[in-house]
C-alpha cells in the first residue's frame, strides 16, 4: 500500500473517531446548531419588521428580512461549528490522547485531517438544518440548481478554512476554555459585517472595517446566489479569503503540531 493510501486510510479512521465522539457527546454539536437558530429566531421574529422597514432599498422587490438575514446565519453556522472543533482538539491535547496516537503506526497528519473532515461533515449537516428552519420561517430563495451548488461549494470552502484555523487555536490553547475563548473572534466577527444590516448603514470607521473584513464578501456572495442579488467582485474576494485562511490555518496547525511532538512524547 502506498504512503498516500495509508494517509487516506488513517484519516478516515480518525474521521470515524471524531464522528463517534460527536454522537457520544452530542451537546457540543447541538449547541453549534442551536446558537445560529436562536439568532435566526431573534432577528427574524423579534427585530425583523423593524429592521426590514429601516433597510429601505437594501431589500428590493417583495423580499422579506429573513431573505436578507439567512445568508449571514448560514455563515454563523460554520463559525459555531468551527468553535466546537477548537474545543475538541484542545481536549484531545490536554487529555493525552494525541501523545498516544503519536506512538501508534499511523500517518502523523491524519490526526488533524480526520478532525477537519469530521467537523466538515457535521457543519454541512448543521447548515442544512439551519436552512430548513429558515424555510419554515418564510425564507424563499430564488437560486437555480447551479446556484445551490455554488452555495454549497462556498459554504464547504468556508468550513474547511475556519476548521483549520480553529484546529490551530485548539493546538495553541493550553485548556479547552482557552480554545473556546480564542474561537470567540470568529463567532463575534459576523456581527460587524453585512450579516444583519448593510455595511453602508454603519458609521464611517465601522463601515470601513465591515466592508473589508473576510466575512462580508462571503455573506454578499451567498446572498447574491440565494436571492438573485448582485455579487460583483465579492465572489473572488470570498474565495480568496477562504483559501488564504485555510492555507494559513493549515500551516499554523502543522507547525504547532510538529513543535509539540517532543513534549508529548516525553510525557
Amino acid at each position: 500500500m502506498s504512503t498516500l493510501a495509508y494517509s487516506f486510510r488513517d484519516s478516515a479512521t480518525m474521521m470515524r473517531r471524531d464522528l463517534r465522539h460527536a454522537l457520544r457527546f452530542p451537546m457540543m454539536s447541538i449547541s453549534s446548531i442551536v446558537v445560529p437558530v436562536l439568532f435566526l429566531l431573534l432577528f427574524a421574529g423579534v427585530f425583523g419588521n423593524a429592521l426590514r422597514a429601516g433597510l429601505g432599498t437594501a431589500i428590493s422587490g417583495g423580499a422579506t428580512y429573513i431573505d436578507y438575514l439567512t445568508p449571514g446565519i448560514i455563515l454563523m453556522t460554520a463559525c459555531a461549528s468551527a468553535e466546537t472543533t477548537a474545543v475538541n482538539v484542545s481536549t484531545d491535547m490536554t487529555e493525552g490522547i494525541i501523545a498516544r496516537f503519536r506512538t501508534m503506526a499511523i500517518t502523523r497528519t491524519s490526526v488533524l485531517t480526520g478532525q477537519v473532515i469530521g467537523s466538515g461533515i457535521r457543519t454541512l449537516i448543521s447548515g442544512a438544518l439551519v436552512v430548513a428552519v429558515a424555510f419554515g420561517l418564510g425564507f424563499r430563495p430564488t437560486a437555480t440548481p447551479l446556484g445551490w451548488v455554488a452555495v454549497i461549494g462556498l459554504f464547504a470552502l468556508l468550513t474547511v478554512a475556519l476548521t483549520w484555523l480553529t484546529v490551530a487555536f485548539g493546538l495553541v490553547a493550553k485548556t479547552p476554555a482557552g480554545a473556546n475563548s480564542m474561537s470567540l473572534l470568529i463567532v463575534v466577527l459576523p456581527f460587524v459585517s453585512s450579516a444583519f444590516v448593510p455595511a453602508g448603514s454603519m458609521p464611517a470607521g465601522v463601515r470601513w472595517f465591515a466592508e473589508n473584513q473576510p466575512f462580508t464578501p462571503v455573506i454578499e456572495t451567498l446572498r447574491g446566489l440565494l436571492t438573485g442579488g448582485p455579487i460583483g467582485h465579492n465572489a473572488i474576494l470570498a474565495v480568496a479569503w477562504c483559501v488564504g485562511i485555510a492555507v494559513a490555518g493549515y500551516l499554523w496547525a502543522r507547525a504547532r503540531y510538529d513543535r509539540s511532538q517532543p513534549a508529548a512524547l516525553a510525557s
